[in-house]
């Protein structure tokens, strides 16, 4: 009897403990009023990924504007200055005064959900400290693509994964190892697809503003996530 009962204690002590665990991935959630979308947060671009925990714990996006959305291209926010901005002012220029190192990697690009910087014309193309973008973009023909390696990609190839990826479920390929991708949209990209067709102004703001909360996903949630994902998948 004494061994089984410290056999079930051992046991139980065993999954209160994988329970505990911090979760070897990071994700958040932004709302707005069209909805909710899930951001999975790349652990292969940890000073982008750090920076932006770091920031969404502050509270710093809620209260923010998608300033800048292009349907077929992507929605861009994070500029502080979008905080109560007046109705028809230009955003965009808004910064923390810091910037994050670039962090390319091949494996990651453009695809359609695609969480990326934000950044201005600099030539080590580091990336904002708060402005970010989540890609729409279009989906692309072999053709098309041969074209853009041959002149905006300056003859870098395209991996032939990816191309079916542009091909299928579409992303911005001339974008690629220009700016940081540090995640991608897990659920939700309906809420990307929507305020991508808002009408917008001149400066490409939404007429009407979109207004963002992000939040981190705590360590339940992200159980339950992964849990559905999973399931989603088989």
């Amino acid at each position: 009897m004494l061994k089984q009962t410290s056999t079930l204690l051992l046991l139980s002590l065993l999954v209160l403990n994988a329970w505990a665990a911090k979760p070897k991935n990071s994700y958040i959630q932004i709302r707005t009023d069209f909805g909710v979308t899930v951001i999975k947060l790349y652990n292969e671009t940890p000073l982008h990924r750090d920076n932006f925990i770091k920031l969404v714990k502050d509270d710093f996006y809620n209260g923010l504007l998608f300033h800048r959305v292009i349907e077929e291209f992507m929605i861009q926010g994070g500029d502080p200055d979008s905080k109560n901005a007046a109705k028809g002012v230009q955003l965009g220029e808004g910064d923390l005064g810091y910037k994050i190192d670039a962090e390319f990697r091949d494996s990651l690009f453009h695809k359609k959900g695609a969480l990326a910087a934000a950044r201005d014309d600099n030539p080590e193309k580091v990336s904002s400290a708060s402005q970010f973008y989540i890609v729409q973009g279009k989906t692309f023909t072999d053709e098309e693509l041969d074209r853009l390696e041959n002149t905006r990609l300056k003859g870098r190839k395209i991996p032939a994964y990816q191309r079916e990826i542009y091909k299928t479920v579409g992303g911005v390929p001339h974008l690629d190892q220009n700016y940081t991708v540090f995640g991608e949209v897990v659920e939700g990209m309906e809420m990307i697809d929507q305020i991508a067709e808002v009408p917008t102004d001149d400066f490409d703001r939404p007429v009407v503003d979109q207004k963002m909360e992000i939040t981190l996903l705590k360590r339940g949630e992200v159980r339950r996530l992964e849990k559905r994902l999973k399931e989603a998948k088989e």
